[in-house]
């Protein structure tokens, strides 16, 4: 059974800076892509950013400029550096993992933007 661990998340204020990290219990080169989805409080799960294993990347358009995914192979983990961070970003932030016949899920961390 894959694992995927998230950590990273916590308080900050609007404008500033988190890096989330995502690890995973085999080696990403299993996965067709890995992603980050976020879902805030009455809203649906959303697609913020994801990275396939080609390397190429895609992100939702509310958080482009500002959110970059990547990834360390020798590590097993995929990060999210978030900064100019706004109040509307605050969600939990959940990594996943794409396999052909199925997804896993982390268990999420917790993001909330306030001052």
């Amino acid at each position: 059974q894959v694992q995927l661990v998230e950590s990273g998340g916590g308080l900050v204020q609007p404008g500033g800076s988190l890096r989330l990290s995502c690890t995973a219990s085999e080696t990403i080169f299993r996965f067709n892509a890995m992603a980050w989805y976020r879902q805030a409080p009455g809203k649906q799960r959303e697609l913020v950013a994801q990275i396939i294993i080609g390397g190429s990347t895609k992100y939702v358009d509310s958080v482009k400029g500002r959110f970059t995914i990547s990834r360390d192979n020798a590590k097993n983990t995929v990060y999210l550096q978030m900064t100019s961070l706004k109040p509307e970003d605050s969600a939990v932030y959940y990594c996943n993992a794409k396999q052909t016949i199925r997804d896993y899920w982390g268990q999420g961390t917790q993001v909330t933007v306030s001052s």
